[in-house]
């Protein structure tokens, strides 16, 4: 599929991926509506924080994913639909799990829903790496098992199937992209590497972390920003999940060590019970197979590997000791 004639929503666009989402898709030219969580305040999220020639170049949609008529309306004369809105916090989805379950599985519901009475062209659903647990062989590959280990990826898995049933029961050109681990400026707090980057800005050299051991594939926002262009734009995904990550594991403890080294910093790293996950519940390794998302679109990682890690990390942390950003964020204070 061309995308270049295309007219492109992006649901969850005021988050941070799907903030620098519009923002690439607007600097290829591409036609975006950006569909942001209503609020009082008319904020468009991080959006907000884009260039001026970017916000004079969408269209802004304010609504809820979880209401069926206002997903309707948004994705009414739009082509292709990029499904970013969820709730992804695995902390908090102990807290609220009916939550996630009326935003992730009820609002790809009403994504699919809207787009096969609609006649829309593309749908592709952002799935997630959580969904398969801790790793039974490496590297993960598209048939790995899925492993619900917690209330947020049960509920991503429940939406993955959600949107794959409208392919295989209506015909719906869906698409499954699962991104590993995306990192980069604008991440919340919630997720490892900010929490140890604006630590480590605000003065602390004790760092603060749960399990040290796990594993993760991080992979560079504009990597994956990148993979969503490539999966939308490529007719041999419909049908298909594919695996957007680095191909290059790396544990939390050594991440952190990685993290201080590039912000030229000495830490102790000690361990914060409250942050720790139960224990069935943690993931212990993940490491991405990307062979198919290679084959099937040419995407490949440009921060793969320790190098590209570690420029990815440094421009990450760069972005987060500009004092205005890390203002936005409470170092001392643990985010679920």
């Amino acid at each position: 599929m061309n995308l270049s004639k295309k007219k492109i929503l992006v649901t969850g666009a005021d988050g941070f991926i799907g903030s620098h989402l519009v923002e690439h898709l607007v600097r290829q030219g591409h036609s975006v509506r950006a569909f942001v969580l209503y609020n009082s305040f008319n904020s468009w999220g991080w959006l907000d924080e884009s260039a001026r020639e970017i916000t004079d170049a969408i269209e802004i949609f304010a609504g809820d994913i979880r209401d069926p008529n206002g997903v309707r309306e948004s994705m009414k004369g739009c082509d292709v639909v990029l499904h970013l809105a969820a709730l992804i916090a695995i902390p908090y989805s102990y807290h609220s799990p009916d939550t996630y379950v009326d935003t992730n599985v009820k609002g790809t519901l009403n994504v699919v829903q809207a787009a096969r009475d609609l006649g829309v062209e593309r749908v592709v659903h952002t799935s997630t790496s959580e969904v398969y647990g801790t790793a039974r062989f490496v590297p993960i590959t598209e048939d790995h098992p899925l492993q619900g280990q917690s209330p947020y990826s049960a509920t991503k898995i429940g939406a993955d199937q959600i949107a794959m049933s409208f392919h295989n029961a209506f015909e719906i050109p869906v698409s499954i992209i699962r991104p590993f681990n995306t990192y980069g400026p604008r991440q919340s707090a919630r997720a490892v590497i900010p929490t140890v980057i604006t630590q480590i800005a605000s003065g602390t050299r004790q760092i603060k972390l749960g399990a040290l051991t796990p594993t993760r594939d991080f992979n560079y926002v504009m990597d994956t920003v990148r993979g969503f262009e490539a999966v939308a734009a490529s007719d041999a995904c419909v049908g298909e999940v594919v695996n957007v990550g680095s191909g290059f594991e790396v544990s939390i403890g050594d991440t952190a060590r990685a993290i201080a080294e590039v912000m030229g910093a000495d830490i102790e790293i000690v361990c914060d019970q409250q942050r720790l996950r139960p224990e069935k519940s943690e993931v212990e390794r993940l490491f991405a197979g990307n062979a198919k998302v290679l084959e099937l679109c040419g995407w490949a990682p440009e921060f793969g590997g320790l190098d590209g890690f570690k420029r990815g990390l440094k421009l990450t942390a760069q972005w987060f000791a500009e004092p205005g950003n890390l203002r936005r964020y409470k170092s001392d204070t643990y985010n679920i």
